[in-house]
């Protein structure tokens, strides 16, 4: 009869839990406290397993946004506008933000920024160069790329002419 109720955590069990989440990897504060929300804990616990993370350095703001901003530039080739929305969103720091988009070099950002638009540019399947420069424009923007370097780019890539 009480076999179907929830088997309640203890406090060591549900720290132990945290701590093997937020070791396989990076952590922001918003995905640990979503995570905790769902083990349906007291605030008091919920608290304390956050205060032993920082404590233990599990869960560090600042690591979290360097290694995301340097995941979401190298694999997923975003731009700084992107990263920094996405940052926000988890509710990362102005300051952590900076930080983290200064791990990425200019050489490189602008190196990755060229091959992805060129890369690009010769995929698109499209004779009306208006609509070419329309969707090599509207991909660049929405990877997070900055307007002057996108418009000058694909003036470069498909010219009016």
């Amino acid at each position: 009869m009480y076999n179907n109720l929830p088997r309640s955590i203890t406090l060591a069990e549900a720290i132990k839990k945290m701590e093997r989440y937020c070791a396989y990897q990076e952590r922001c504060h918003k995905e640990v406290e979503s995570k905790l929300n769902t083990m349906k804990l007291i605030p008091e616990a919920r608290e304390k397993i956050i205060l032993h993370l920082l404590e233990h350095n599990f869960l560090n703001e600042e690591r979290f946004a360097k290694s995301f901003a340097r995941g979401k530039f190298n694999i997923k080739k975003w731009g700084k506008q992107r990263i920094t929305r996405e940052l926000k969103y988890k509710g990362i720091s102005a300051y952590n933000i900076k930080t983290a988009l200064n791990e990425i070099s200019n050489k490189q950002y602008l190196e990755t920024f060229h091959q992805l638009a060129e890369r690009k540019s010769s995929t698109i399947r499209e004779d009306n160069k208006n609509k070419k420069r329309k969707k090599l424009t509207d991909y660049l923007l929405y990877r997070g790329w900055e307007t002057s370097l996108v418009y000058e780019k694909v003036n470069e890539l498909v010219p009016f002419n």
